[in-house]
């Protein structure tokens, strides 16, 4: 949820800072006033873009943060690892956009720079807006076929599917690489024979690549090894050797413990050391014993070490990217032995794999056409309950003519408003009021399976009224038994509603407009009195009788 949110010049507000609380929060104000500052900013955070008019005149920069809350932020730490951002402490995650008017913009989560993608990605994560002029999700093909996916708990037979497509994908694109792949001439055969030969030379793993250096290293510079080695023996067991001289300590320390038996494990470190000091004297011994110049063994490792430096030229830096070049090279050789034959083993795998997604595709294309009946059935009845007596809603789904990542259909929701009217697809239905409210009768349906925690409604009371107004607040505040929902409303009837009330205002009495944003909800009598201003008269003794009856309602 939306713990708190600070906004400092943004269009004609000059700063403020407010806490919200979980629930239905109305947001009312009159018309003109500003009420879309506080949308603007939800949008700013959100990742949505904007330009430098936003800035409030005369100010240097706009900035927006705010803090959210996660009671389990797993899904939401995974994103920000995906996006290389801080995870969220205490479940809080925090968001914070700069637009400066003379510099670039500026954007922090949790603390770290962001790229405006970054946002927006998280903004698809934590809020959803439905309204004029916002990104409206419900009106893309890809996002119905989602919530018809949602609906129907499809999760399982929708990664199935994927598994086999994208199974099927593989082979049919390997099968068109080497179809397209044309017989090699004799020396291009010899030339790639020659390449695998070099390359099995070679034991291609870490481990083998680290012992060759190392055992070229050794035979490269044995002299120079074995004489190092010398010296440090005779450095320390010679006649004048540190073993000499520490035996003479160790002495001097036995007597010590003679008369201060306190000193006894001193002298047992220091005779620890003089035997420990004994031993590496003799690995010392042992790798200068064991290191000779061996004329053939040096030629085979130069070889050796020749094929690996040229193998990394050709093929690139590393062992990985060399053991596959080694693979692909012995694929492509014993492809030639028999194109044909491997062609034609490749057409039965994709015939097999395509076979086996396309009935996975048919399975969850059943699957879809019956939860579209009971989604359709569903949205059509909460559709009624908002002022749309004779409309029609329905889901269709839509074969498709090839496989795709999402099956091998997709899904439409078609609305009328009006009876006798054929229904269209969402994207067509003119009336935006008519829109949202298809919207908020869907998200009803959808609100206990759609992961976004925050949903924002710009004015999905737009031509109603009466009875349905109070209808339309009924759903908001049933979606936000499990959400956190924010309307910007004008009728007193949703407002009422609301578990918290917001009101903007604009302040024209000085040389510049300004607008202000404050909660009501601390303040009966404040809240009261915007009930009645949206009756009609915020002095009325009826519209503020009856505001005190919508608010006990």
């Amino acid at each position: 949820m939306l713990q708190s949110l600070r906004i400092k010049n943004l269009a004609l507000l000059d700063e403020v800072a407010l806490d919200f609380e979980s629930g239905f929060t109305a947001v009312t104000g009159e018309t003109g006033a500003g009420k879309s500052i506080l949308l603007g900013a939800l949008s700013l955070l959100a990742g949505g873009r904007a330009d430098k008019t936003v800035i409030r005149q005369g100010a240097a920069a706009c900035e927006v943060e705010a803090a959210l809350f996660f009671e389990d932020s797993r899904k939401t730490d995974a994103l920000l690892a995906e996006l290389d951002l801080p995870s969220c402490e205490d479940g809080v995650l925090l968001l914070k956009r700069s637009l400066p008017r003379d510099k670039p913009p500026k954007m922090t989560v949790n603390g770290g720079l962001a790229t405006l993608g970054a946002l927006a990605r998280l903004g698809e994560h934590w809020i959803d807006f439905h309204g004029p002029g916002e990104p409206r999700r419900l009106l893309k093909e890809s996002h119905q076929l989602e919530l018809l996916d949602l609906f129907g708990r499809h999760d399982a037979a929708l990664t199935a599917y994927r598994e086999k497509y994208h199974a099927w994908r593989a082979r049919l694109a390997e099968r068109e690489k080497l179809a397209h792949e044309t017989k090699l001439s004799p020396d291009q055969l010899a030339f790639l024979q020659q390449q695998l030969a070099q390359l099995d030379t070679l034991e291609l793993t870490e481990e083998a690549i680290a012992a060759l250096e190392r055992d070229f290293t050794r035979q490269s510079r044995v002299q120079e090894i074995t004489a190092l080695a010398q010296t440090l023996e005779d450095g320390l067991t010679g006649e004048d050797g540190v073993q000499t001289r520490l035996a003479l300590r160790v002495r001097e320390a036995r007597q010590l413990e003679a008369l201060d038996p306190a000193s006894r494990p001193l002298a047992e470190r220091l005779a620890a050391a003089a035997i420990e000091l004994n031993d590496l004297a003799a690995e010392f011994g042992g790798l200068a014993q064991s290191l000779t110049h061996d004329p053939e063994h040096a030629a085979a490792l130069q070889q050796k070490m020749d094929a690996w430096h040229d193998a990394k030229r050709r093929h690139g830096g590393d062992v990985n990217a060399v053991a596959a070049a080694r693979d692909e090279l012995r694929r492509r050789l014993e492809a030639q032995g028999d194109i044909e034959g491997a062609l034609a083993r490749l057409d039965k795998q994709v015939a097999d794999a395509e076979r086996a997604a396309r009935k996975d595709a048919a399975a969850l294309r059943a699957a879809r056409e019956k939860a579209a009946k009971e989604l359709a059935k569903a949205a059509a009845k909460g559709i009624a309950q908002l002022g749309f007596k004779r409309a029609d809603f329905a889901v269709r789904v839509v074969p498709l003519p090839e496989l795709g990542p999402a099956g091998d259909c997709g899904a439409e929701f078609l609305f009328s408003p009006n009876v006798g009217e054929p229904p269209l697809p969402l994207n067509r239905v003119a009336s935006s009021g008519e829109l949202a409210r298809v919207m908020l009768a869907l998200k009803t349906v959808l609100a206990d399976l759609d992961g976004v925690p925050v949903l924002v409604f710009d004015e999905v009371d737009a031509n109603v009224g009466g009875e349905i107004g109070r209808i339309v607040g009924e759903k908001m505040a049933a979606i936000a038994r499990g959400r956190q929902v924010f309307c910007i409303t004008h009728l007193p009837q949703v407002a009422a509603q609301g578990d918290t009330h917001f009101v903007v205002t604009k302040d024209q009495s000085g040389d510049r407009a300004a607008v202000g944003i404050a909660p009501l909800h601390t303040s009966r009598k404040a809240r009261v009195a915007e009930l009645a201003r949206m009756l009609g008269d915020s002095k009325a003794k009826s519209a503020l009788a009856h505001a005190e009856e919508l608010l006990g309602a």
